[in-house]
């Protein structure tokens, strides 16, 4: 099977260098909806977007124009299949990512209490609502997280999967609504472990109706524009689920 000369053209073409060259490029291929773009370092996330920005990994300035195209596709594509093909295509394309991980916060000392409790309402929420079947995980309390209310982080090579819980949403919302997330948080460990991707989807919702959470539970934890919002993304752990 030959090739079309005209894509093997394309192929070849100067490869954009920044954030702005990549934008106008997407641009000529049909990006309509998305109004910047930015590159980003993310080892998990390869292409995400919402509130009008495109997140691209700074790997795919590399990308021939097919890979390209898919991420247009994931944008404006009017179909779920349509996505779908197009997540597959950008996911297989080999993007390099830094080897040495990024060390995790700790939990402060003055926080532990909070770490201890949390972990005795895993124990509990792990019986009530998964049977005991999930694993004993590391909680974290995290004083740096002001956007997110909580985030589970799956095992990585000499990391272990975790919970973290934002201290600003317990001084916030409360205890009860931090229990709410601290659930809302295993939902997703049990996509893990059941080897499920690790969204927001139908699988996700599911459970989170079973077990008595919102799918998509939102708390306005800072006035920056677009945190707290839905964003769409292809990461990596797709690929592999996919």
């Amino acid at each position: 099977h030959r090739r079309d000369p005209a894509q093997l053209d394309l192929d070849f073409a100067p490869r954009p260098r920044d954030a702005e060259e990549l934008f106008n490029v997407l641009c000529g291929l049909g990006l309509r909806t998305i109004r910047r773009c930015r590159l980003t370092r993310n080892r998990n996330v390869m292409v995400s977007f919402g509130g009008g920005e495109l997140r691209v990994h700074e790997g795919y300035l590399n990308a021939p124009t097919r890979v390209l195209e898919a991420i247009v596709t994931f944008v404006e594509g009017r179909t779920r299949a349509d996505r779908r093909a197009a997540q597959q295509l950008i996911v297989g394309f080999p993007v390099r990512t830094p080897r040495t991980p990024v060390r995790r916060e700790g939990t402060h000392a003055d926080d532990e209490h909070i770490v201890d409790e949390l972990t005795v309402w895993h124990r509990r929420y792990n019986m009530r609502h998964f049977n005991g079947r999930l694993r004993a995980i590391d909680i974290r309390v995290s004083r740096r997280m002001k956007s997110r209310l909580g985030h589970y982080t799956a095992a990585a090579p000499g990391e272990p999967a975790e919970i973290a819980i934002s201290l600003a949403h317990l001084r916030k919302h409360g205890w009860e609504e931090t229990l709410h997330t601290l659930l809302h948080e295993m939902v997703h460990q049990w996509q893990d472990e059941a080897g499920h991707t690790i969204d927001h989807g139908a699988t996700f919702r599911a459970k989170a109706r079973h077990v008595g959470v919102a799918p998509l539970a939102r708390r306005a934890l800072s006035a920056k524009p677009g945190r707290g919002l839905g964003f769409s993304t292809v990461n990596r752990r797709a690929a592999r689920q996919g």
